[in-house]
Protein backbone atom coordinates (compact mmCIF):
# COMPACT_ATOMS: atom_id res chain seq x y z
CA UNK A 1 0.00 0.00 0.00
CA UNK A 2 1.08 3.94 -0.60
CA UNK A 3 0.63 6.63 1.30
CA UNK A 4 -2.49 8.13 -0.42
CA UNK A 5 -1.28 11.93 -0.42
CA UNK A 6 2.74 11.11 -1.21
CA UNK A 7 2.20 7.84 -2.69
CA UNK A 8 5.50 6.64 -0.50
CA UNK A 9 5.51 2.84 -0.13
CA UNK A 10 3.94 1.46 3.52
CA UNK A 11 5.47 -0.92 5.12
CA UNK A 12 1.73 -2.30 6.70
CA UNK A 13 -1.95 -1.19 5.25
CA UNK A 14 -2.93 1.82 6.69
CA UNK A 15 0.64 3.04 8.37
CA UNK A 16 1.09 6.52 8.79
CA UNK A 17 2.95 8.37 6.51
CA UNK A 18 6.32 9.76 8.29
CA UNK A 19 7.43 11.18 5.02
CA UNK A 20 4.30 13.98 4.13
CA UNK A 21 2.87 13.40 8.21
CA UNK A 22 -0.50 11.74 6.53
CA UNK A 23 -2.74 9.68 8.03
CA UNK A 24 -4.16 6.69 5.99
CA UNK A 25 -6.27 4.91 7.92
CA UNK A 26 -9.74 6.75 9.81
CA UNK A 27 -10.64 3.31 12.21
CA UNK A 28 -8.85 0.57 13.26
CA UNK A 29 -11.18 -2.68 14.54
CA UNK A 30 -8.84 -5.31 17.15
CA UNK A 31 -10.71 -8.76 18.08
CA UNK A 32 -8.97 -9.94 20.71
CA UNK A 33 -8.73 -13.47 21.33
CA UNK A 34 -6.98 -15.10 24.70
CA UNK A 35 -3.49 -15.45 22.49
CA UNK A 36 -4.11 -13.41 19.21
CA UNK A 37 -5.51 -10.37 18.10
CA UNK A 38 -6.74 -9.48 14.42
CA UNK A 39 -6.51 -5.39 13.68
CA UNK A 40 -8.21 -4.40 10.66
CA UNK A 41 -7.53 -0.65 8.96
CA UNK A 42 -10.49 0.73 7.67
CA UNK A 43 -10.93 3.85 5.74
CA UNK A 44 -13.21 6.65 4.27
CA UNK A 45 -10.93 8.08 1.60
CA UNK A 46 -9.71 5.42 -0.34
CA UNK A 47 -9.87 6.26 -4.07
CA UNK A 48 -11.09 10.23 -3.18
CA UNK A 49 -9.11 12.69 -5.29
CA UNK A 50 -8.07 15.99 -3.88
CA UNK A 51 -11.28 18.02 -5.19
CA UNK A 52 -13.42 19.91 -2.94
CA UNK A 53 -16.80 18.76 -5.28
CA UNK A 54 -15.99 15.46 -4.29
CA UNK A 55 -19.21 13.97 -1.93
CA UNK A 56 -17.78 11.77 1.16
CA UNK A 57 -17.77 7.72 0.82
CA UNK A 58 -20.74 6.21 1.63
CA UNK A 59 -19.01 3.50 3.69
CA UNK A 60 -15.64 3.20 4.51
CA UNK A 61 -13.37 0.62 2.75
CA UNK A 62 -10.64 -2.21 4.18
CA UNK A 63 -7.52 -1.64 4.00
CA UNK A 64 -6.24 -4.77 5.10
CA UNK A 65 -5.38 -6.78 8.60
CA UNK A 66 -2.98 -7.38 10.81
CA UNK A 67 -2.72 -10.12 13.20
CA UNK A 68 -0.49 -9.87 16.60
CA UNK A 69 -0.19 -13.35 18.52
CA UNK A 70 1.76 -14.18 21.73
CA UNK A 71 2.60 -17.50 23.48
CA UNK A 72 1.32 -18.21 26.82
CA UNK A 73 3.26 -18.79 29.73
CA UNK A 74 3.20 -20.83 32.92
CA UNK A 75 2.94 -19.00 36.29
CA UNK A 76 0.90 -16.02 37.24
CA UNK A 77 4.35 -13.06 37.40
CA UNK A 78 5.36 -14.69 33.78
CA UNK A 79 1.47 -14.82 32.58
CA UNK A 80 1.10 -10.97 33.58
CA UNK A 81 4.24 -10.30 31.83
CA UNK A 82 2.84 -12.15 28.91
CA UNK A 83 0.01 -10.05 28.92
CA UNK A 84 1.58 -6.87 29.54
CA UNK A 85 3.70 -7.74 26.04
CA UNK A 86 1.10 -8.73 24.31
CA UNK A 87 -1.46 -5.65 24.73
CA UNK A 88 1.43 -3.66 24.29
CA UNK A 89 2.38 -4.81 20.57
CA UNK A 90 -0.80 -4.60 19.74
CA UNK A 91 -0.84 -1.41 21.02
CA UNK A 92 2.20 -0.94 18.73
CA UNK A 93 0.25 -2.00 16.01
CA UNK A 94 -1.95 0.54 16.60
CA UNK A 95 0.26 3.61 17.36
CA UNK A 96 1.34 3.07 13.95
CA UNK A 97 -1.77 4.03 12.09
CA UNK A 98 -2.49 6.84 14.05
CA UNK A 99 -6.37 6.37 13.24
CA UNK A 100 -9.26 8.87 15.02
CA UNK A 101 -11.17 5.60 16.68
CA UNK A 102 -10.35 2.25 17.91
CA UNK A 103 -13.16 -0.55 18.21
CA UNK A 104 -12.66 -3.50 20.20
CA UNK A 105 -14.11 -6.91 20.81
CA UNK A 106 -13.33 -10.16 22.18
CA UNK A 107 -11.29 -10.90 25.19
CA UNK A 108 -12.23 -8.81 28.05
CA UNK A 109 -8.53 -8.76 29.56
CA UNK A 110 -6.27 -8.23 26.85
CA UNK A 111 -8.56 -5.64 25.47
CA UNK A 112 -8.70 -3.74 29.14
CA UNK A 113 -4.71 -3.84 29.06
CA UNK A 114 -4.49 -2.19 25.67
CA UNK A 115 -7.03 0.37 26.02
CA UNK A 116 -5.40 1.55 29.46
CA UNK A 117 -1.85 1.60 27.00
CA UNK A 118 -3.68 4.04 24.34
CA UNK A 119 -5.06 7.70 24.26
CA UNK A 120 -6.97 7.16 21.39
CA UNK A 121 -11.19 7.01 21.48
CA UNK A 122 -11.50 3.35 22.69
CA UNK A 123 -15.29 1.79 21.99
CA UNK A 124 -16.81 -1.99 22.57
CA UNK A 125 -18.53 -3.29 19.53
CA UNK A 126 -20.25 -6.79 19.37
CA UNK A 127 -18.70 -9.62 18.98
CA UNK A 128 -20.41 -10.89 16.54
CA UNK A 129 -19.18 -9.94 12.86
CA UNK A 130 -17.28 -6.72 14.37
CA UNK A 131 -15.86 -5.29 11.14
CA UNK A 132 -19.35 -5.01 9.47
CA UNK A 133 -20.93 -3.80 12.39
CA UNK A 134 -18.47 -0.58 12.68
CA UNK A 135 -18.64 -0.73 8.70
CA UNK A 136 -22.69 -0.25 8.53
CA UNK A 137 -21.84 2.85 11.27
CA UNK A 138 -19.79 4.70 9.29
CA UNK A 139 -21.22 8.05 8.28
CA UNK A 140 -22.80 8.67 11.31
CA UNK A 141 -22.53 11.75 13.15
CA UNK A 142 -19.99 11.53 16.05
CA UNK A 143 -21.37 11.89 19.79
CA UNK A 144 -19.99 15.11 21.65
CA UNK A 145 -17.64 14.55 23.84
CA UNK A 146 -17.04 15.57 27.59
CA UNK A 147 -13.88 16.94 29.04
CA UNK A 148 -14.93 17.37 32.47
CA UNK A 149 -13.53 15.53 35.63
CA UNK A 150 -15.78 12.70 36.54
CA UNK A 151 -16.92 14.89 40.15
CA UNK A 152 -17.81 17.61 37.98
CA UNK A 153 -20.43 15.63 36.32
CA UNK A 154 -22.30 14.80 39.54
CA UNK A 155 -25.05 16.94 40.08
CA UNK A 156 -28.84 16.68 41.64
CA UNK A 157 -31.05 17.80 44.98
CA UNK A 158 -29.52 13.97 46.41
CA UNK A 159 -25.78 14.21 47.29
CA UNK A 160 -25.72 10.64 49.22
CA UNK A 161 -25.01 7.34 47.48
CA UNK A 162 -25.17 3.94 48.88
CA UNK A 163 -22.26 1.92 49.60
CA UNK A 164 -19.60 4.57 50.48
CA UNK A 165 -16.44 4.57 48.64
CA UNK A 166 -17.15 1.76 46.57
CA UNK A 167 -20.49 3.40 45.56
CA UNK A 168 -18.34 6.22 44.12
CA UNK A 169 -15.60 4.06 42.14
CA UNK A 170 -18.89 2.84 40.66
CA UNK A 171 -20.19 6.26 40.09
CA UNK A 172 -16.52 7.19 39.10
CA UNK A 173 -16.38 4.51 36.13
CA UNK A 174 -19.41 5.63 34.89
CA UNK A 175 -18.66 9.20 34.72
CA UNK A 176 -15.16 8.49 33.00
CA UNK A 177 -16.87 7.73 30.32
CA UNK A 178 -16.28 10.66 27.35
CA UNK A 179 -19.72 10.71 26.50
CA UNK A 180 -21.36 11.17 30.04
CA UNK A 181 -22.55 14.62 30.88
CA UNK A 182 -24.30 14.20 33.92
CA UNK A 183 -25.14 12.18 36.59
CA UNK A 184 -27.96 12.84 38.86
CA UNK A 185 -28.11 10.99 42.00
CA UNK A 186 -31.58 9.72 43.30
CA UNK A 187 -33.39 8.45 46.39
CA UNK A 188 -31.99 5.85 48.33
CA UNK A 189 -34.65 3.18 48.63
CA UNK A 190 -33.73 0.89 51.75
CA UNK A 191 -37.16 -1.32 51.77
CA UNK A 192 -36.15 -3.74 48.93
CA UNK A 193 -34.90 -7.45 49.82
CA UNK A 194 -31.49 -8.57 48.66
CA UNK A 195 -29.47 -11.55 49.36
CA UNK A 196 -26.17 -10.40 47.96
CA UNK A 197 -23.49 -8.68 49.89
CA UNK A 198 -21.53 -5.80 48.56
CA UNK A 199 -21.97 -3.29 45.63
CA UNK A 200 -23.22 -3.87 42.51
CA UNK A 201 -23.97 -1.94 39.66
CA UNK A 202 -25.75 -2.19 36.36
CA UNK A 203 -26.94 0.73 33.46
CA UNK A 204 -30.41 0.01 32.28
CA UNK A 205 -31.53 0.09 28.96
CA UNK A 206 -31.27 3.72 26.66
CA UNK A 207 -34.93 5.76 26.73
CA UNK A 208 -35.80 7.52 23.81
CA UNK A 209 -33.30 10.29 24.23
CA UNK A 210 -30.00 8.25 24.38
CA UNK A 211 -30.04 8.60 28.47
CA UNK A 212 -29.69 5.44 30.74
CA UNK A 213 -30.42 5.06 34.42
CA UNK A 214 -27.27 3.30 37.06
CA UNK A 215 -28.59 1.17 39.81
CA UNK A 216 -26.65 0.69 42.78
CA UNK A 217 -27.54 -2.00 45.22
CA UNK A 218 -26.08 -2.94 48.44
CA UNK A 219 -27.72 -5.28 50.32
CA UNK A 220 -31.39 -4.57 50.82
CA UNK A 221 -30.64 -0.61 49.75
CA UNK A 222 -31.08 0.63 45.91
CA UNK A 223 -30.14 3.63 44.80
CA UNK A 224 -31.45 4.97 41.02
CA UNK A 225 -29.08 7.37 39.62
CA UNK A 226 -29.87 9.28 36.52
CA UNK A 227 -27.21 9.38 33.75
CA UNK A 228 -27.37 11.90 31.00
CA UNK A 229 -25.49 11.11 27.71
CA UNK A 230 -24.37 13.02 24.60
CA UNK A 231 -26.52 10.36 22.55
CA UNK A 232 -29.64 11.18 20.77
CA UNK A 233 -31.63 8.73 20.73
CA UNK A 234 -31.95 4.93 22.17
CA UNK A 235 -30.51 3.38 19.34
CA UNK A 236 -26.74 5.38 19.76
CA UNK A 237 -27.74 5.32 23.62
CA UNK A 238 -27.96 1.66 23.71
CA UNK A 239 -23.94 2.09 22.79
CA UNK A 240 -22.82 3.89 25.18
CA UNK A 241 -24.81 1.54 27.78
CA UNK A 242 -23.10 -1.14 26.16
CA UNK A 243 -19.85 0.23 27.04
CA UNK A 244 -20.99 1.57 30.26
CA UNK A 245 -21.79 -2.03 31.11
CA UNK A 246 -18.38 -3.28 30.09
CA UNK A 247 -16.40 -0.83 32.80
CA UNK A 248 -18.65 -1.59 35.41
CA UNK A 249 -17.43 -5.43 35.14
CA UNK A 250 -14.10 -4.19 34.39
CA UNK A 251 -14.23 -3.05 38.05
CA UNK A 252 -15.64 -6.04 39.28
CA UNK A 253 -19.02 -4.07 40.08
CA UNK A 254 -21.33 -6.31 36.96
Amino acid sequence: MNCRRCSAPLDRPGDYCLRCNTANCDAVVVVFGEDRATLTMLDSEVGVEDDESEEPADRAEVLGETTVTTVPDDGERTARTQLRNYAGRVADEIQRKRPETVYAAGERVPLRETRAQLHYEFYRVPDEDPVETVLARHGEPSLEVVEAAPAEKLGGAHSTLIGERKGWRAIRAVAEHPHVKKIIPGPIDAGGSGSRTGVRAKVTRADEHGNVRLLLRDGSSVQENRVVTTASDREVGELVRADLNEALADDEFA
